[in-house]
C-alpha cells in the first residue's frame, strides 16, 4: 500500500459516508486465460450491442477503444463508493472507488489506481467529488455492465508528454490546472499528470480565509510554470502570477496616510489581513483602544494607510474603527 502523507485532515472537506456495496477486486490473480484481455476478445460484441442506442454505442466503443489503444477518457467523479473485498480466508479489505458515469456506463476507479506518487489521506480522496479526471480502462466488464479504470496510468502518460515538450515544460510557460480537492488553506491540484498541493500563497494576491468559498473541485485554473525536473518528477506552478500583483502601484492609489475601507480577511500572530477594493492586502494593527475580540473576519473596517515595503510586496497600515 502507497505511504500516505500525514497532513491534518481539516485541510481537506469530506463528503458523506460510504457504505460497502459489492466486491470489485478478483479474490485472486488472473490466469493467462482470464486474463482481462482474452475475456475482451472472447466477447461477442454483435450480441452484447445489439440493442443498443446510439449515444450508448459510442460511449461503449469509446471504452472499447480505451482499453485496446490504452488512450485517455476524461470525466466527473460523480461519487467515492466504498467497496467490500473478501479474498475467502477471514481476511476483508475495505478499498475506496471513484466513480465516473460518462453517459450510461458505471467506470469503477480504485484508490490504488487513483496516484501516481504518494497517496493522500483517503479524506482527500472522498472530497474529490465533482473533480474531473483522465483515466484508462483497464478491465471491460461488458456483461455486469461497467468497466475498471486507472488514472494513474492516465497521469503515467500525461508526464511523459509533458517531458518531451520544452516548450510546455520550460519556466514562465502557461499551463492549466484542475481542481480535485479543496480545504480552508489548500488545495489539491492536477496539472499535466502531476498532483499537487498548492496554498493561498500560491493561488492568490488577495488574502481569503477560507478556500472553498472561492475554489471548489473542476474548477480550471490558468497557472504558470515555476520550476520543472524531470528526473526528480517534480513540478512547481503559480495561478496568481498569471495575473498582476495589486501591489503594483498602491503607493499611488493608496498614499501613505491615507484612509481606506478594507475587509478584514484574516489573523496570524496578531496581526490582520485586510482586503482593499482593487485586491491590495494591507497588513494592519488595532488602534490602541481596540482589542482583538472587537473584529470578525469578514468585518468591513476603515485603515490608515501607514508605509510600504517594497522587497516584501507588503503594505502596512493600522484599523482605525469598524464601518
Amino acid at each position: 500500500m502507497p505511504r500516505k502523507k500525514t497532513i491534518p485532515e481539516e485541510e481537506h472537506s469530506a463528503v458523506q459516508e460510504s457504505v460497502p456495496v459489492e466486491v470489485v477486486v478478483p479474490e485472486k490473480a488472473a490466469t493467462p486465460e482470464e486474463s482481462p484481455l482474452r475475456q475482451f476478445f472472447s466477447l461477442n460484441f454483435n450480441e452484447l450491442d445489439r440493442d443498443l442506442k446510439e449515444d450508448e454505442r459510442a460511449e461503449w466503443n469509446a471504452i472499447y477503444a480505451s482499453f485496446r489503444s490504452r488512450s485517455a477518457l476524461s470525466g466527473k467523479i460523480i461519487g467515492v463508493d466504498r467497496f467490500s473485498n473478501d479474498y475467502g480466508n477471514g481476511n476483508i479489505e475495505d478499498v475506496f472507488c471513484a466513480i465516473v458515469i460518462p453517459h450510461r456506463v458505471r467506470i469503477v476507479i480504485p484508490a490504488t489506481e487513483m496516484w501516481m506518487d504518494d497517496a493522500p489521506p483517503d479524506f482527500v480522496f472522498r472530497g474529490m467529488v465533482g473533480a474531473r479526471i483522465e483515466f484508462v480502462i483497464t478491465q471491460v466488464e461488458r456483461e455486469a455492465g461497467f468497466a475498471i479504470a486507472s488514472r494513474r496510468e492516465a497521469m503515467r502518460n500525461r508526464r511523459y508528454y509533458f517531458s518531451h515538450r520544452r516548450e510546455l515544460s520550460r519556466e514562465g510557460a502557461m499551463a492549466k490546472c484542475q481542481v480535485l480537492s479543496v480545504g480552508p488553506r489548500r488545495c489539491t491540484v492536477e496539472c499535466n499528470g502531476y498532483d499537487l498541493n498548492v496554498t493561498q500563497r500560491d493561488l492568490s494576491y488577495t488574502a481569503i480565509s477560507d478556500l472553498r468559498t472561492v475554489y471548489h473541485p473542476g474548477d480550471e485554473l490558468d497557472c504558470v510554470v515555476k520550476h520543472y525536473d524531470a528526473e526528480a518528477a517534480k513540478l512547481e506552478i503559480s495561478v496568481k502570477e498569471t495575473k498582476s500583483n495589486p501591489y503594483d502601484g498602491a503607493i499611488f492609489r493608496h498614499p501613505v496616510g491615507s484612509r481606506r475601507q478594507a475587509v478584514i480577511s484574516g489573523k496570524y500572530g496578531g496581526g490582520v489581513f485586510c482586503n482593499l477594493p482593487d485586491g491590495t492586502v494591507c497588513m494592519c494593527n488595532y488602534s490602541h483602544h481596540f482589542s482583538d475580540a472587537d473584529f470578525r473576519i469578514g468585518d468591513i473596517v476603515i485603515l490608515l494607510v501607514q508605509r510600504y515595503d517594497d522587497e516584501k510586496k507588503q503594505m502596512y497600515g493600522k484599523i482605525l474603527s469598524k464601518w
